[in-house]
């Protein structure tokens, strides 16, 4: 699947190249392609196919471009869900201007890397609101640990599990529980509240918009600012400037 998104892309951006060159050969008029000749218009493939060849470097940009545009389209048909909390999964203003949503695993490295960068970015941005989206990909572990992040936010203790999860070290069963004990939660409805059917839909629905922000490959950590995807710990300086982009636009 996923080397099948990347030949659609590669394609569809060449094609993109193609198309604007010719554009600016033809204009102004308003559809010139529609009249050429076929002897025209293979003419011009032609020496749009030769530019392109000859000038390979413009294929990479063509493809980020195209990429970048298809991850605004999406944030665009996702950004209700996307930036909408489940229960207490979130921080900041809660009528934030700009919602930074995450995408985390409890067994990730790179997430629990990312963690005072996120905090410090919190704290500095008071327009902020800081939504953090579970997908357990990495295993086991992963999934009963964002099951009992979803069942301590469903009592107001999302933050102080996400910690205690994150300094535990890999996630398992034994470790989440301590972590839910430790937050003060009501164990016995915790255990219920990861059984059930509303944690798995919030699991799945994240999953889903994952690959639907970005097609090339879920990973963790994912930020999505205002249509803008970063992928890994990128740091404090790249999320802060994300996030004056967003602001500014």
């Amino acid at each position: 699947m996923l080397k099948r998104h990347r030949w659609t892309i590669f394609a569809a951006s060449a094609g993109l190249a193609a198309s604007i060159a010719v554009a600016a050969t033809l204009a102004p008029s308003s559809n010139p392609a529609a009249s050429l000749p076929a002897r025209d218009k293979a003419a011009i493939e032609a020496v749009v196919r030769e530019y392109i060849l000859a000038h390979p470097e413009i294929i990479p940009e063509a493809i980020e471009r195209l990429r970048d545009k298809q991850s605004a389209d999406a944030y665009a048909r996702n950004k209700a869900a996307l930036e909408k909390p489940f229960a207490g999964a979130w921080a900041g203003a809660e009528d934030g201007k700009i919602v930074v949503a995450m995408f985390s695993d409890y067994a990730c490295g790179y997430c629990r890397a990312s963690m005072a960068d996120v905090t410090r970015l919190i704290a500095d941005n008071k327009d902020v609101k800081f939504v953090w989206r579970e997908i357990p990909i990495l295993g086991p572990g992963s999934d009963v640990a964002a099951r009992g992040a979803l069942a301590a936010a469903l009592q107001g203790k999302y933050r102080d599990f996400h910690s205690r999860m994150f300094a535990a070290g890999r996630p398992d069963e034994g470790r989440v529980t301590d972590a839910l004990k430790a937050s003060g939660v009501d164990l016995a409805r915790a255990r219920t509240d990861m059984a059930s059917a509303a944690v798995a839909s919030e699991i799945r629905n994240n999953l889903a918009l994952a690959g639907e922000i970005d097609d090339s490959g879920i990973a963790t950590p994912t930020f999505v600012i205002g249509g803008q995807v970063l992928k890994g710990a990128v740091g404090y300086d790249a999320l802060k400037a994300a996030v004056a982009k967003a602001r500014k636009s």
